[in-house]
């Protein structure tokens, strides 16, 4: 395989065979900001071998403060073409597949499957092994989650707001997202990004955490953040791990 993952080779839990498996690897990213960027950046670095990207949007001079995979000259592109580009420049080994469309209940198996044509005409044969929510919106957060339940796909949930985040894997027989948040809150109820604002560097630490747990799940490592949610304060350094009790009334049931 070369020099170029020789680091991640040389850590306990991943060697020759955990690279490989990184390689034949197929992992889909819905959002490409502020979680998105940061995750997309060390899943390809580490050699994951195929990484799909869902954005709708385009990149504006306010994005350029977090997400850390789009430049000035990218303002007015589309995310997912700004992307593209840094990450097979990061590594032209890794297969690079987009979707610039939203992430909708008509669309959403269809592309985890691999069966919706993506911007490069091409479908992704036995569809994706692991999804990563970098979305930064409820409902799309708890579609992802129904369909990953349904379909029994493992998934990485992370949210981020001001200086706090979270983090959760979800993998078939433990807890959801829906067992920790049933129903989103209310429009109006809490701040979003534009009004509380978001630490660039906090996003990068969330993002880092996803990227991670993907990896581990992929090499076949445990300790993943199942059945628990991660909660990162970076105002005062504190991580809190709260336990997520499976919900019998739950869809994951």
């Amino acid at each position: 395989m070369g020099d170029r993952y020789l680091r991640n080779i040389l850590v306990e839990g991943i060697g020759l065979e955990g690279q490989a498996k990184l390689r034949a690897s197929k992992v889909l990213v819905i959002g490409a900001g502020g979680l998105g960027a940061p995750t997309l950046f060390y899943l390809a670095a580490a050699g994951v071998g195929t990484i799909g990207i869902v954005d709708d949007d385009i990149v504006s001079v306010t994005n350029l403060q977090r997400q850390i995979l789009h430049f000035t000259d990218d303002l007015r592109r589309r995310k997912t073409t700004s992307v593209r580009q840094k990450l097979v420049a990061l590594n032209p080994e890794v297969k690079i597949v987009t979707y610039y469309c939203r992430f909708s209940e008509e669309k959403a198996g269809k592309i985890i499957n691999g069966s919706f044509k993506s911007d490069e005409k091409i479908n992704v044969t036995g569809g994706y092994d692991f999804v990563v929510d970098c979305c930064d919106n409820y409902a799309t957060k708890l579609l992802i989650n129904d369909v990953c339940v349904q379909i029994e796909k493992p998934y990485s949930h992370a949210a981020v707001l001001a200086m706090r985040g979270e983090v959760m894997t979800c993998i078939p027989g433990s807890a959801c997202y829906r067992c920790a948040f049933d129903n989103p809150p209310q429009d109006g109820l809490l701040p979003t990004s534009a009004q509380a604002g978001i630490l660039g560097s906090v996003a990068g630490i969330v993002g880092s955490i996803q990227a991670t747990e993907t990896i581990k799940y992929l090499v076949g490592m445990n300790d993943l953040i199942t059945n628990k949610l991660l909660i990162v304060d970076a105002k005062i350094m504190n991580f809190i791990s709260l336990k997520v009790q499976k919900n019998r009334s739950c869809i994951c049931r």
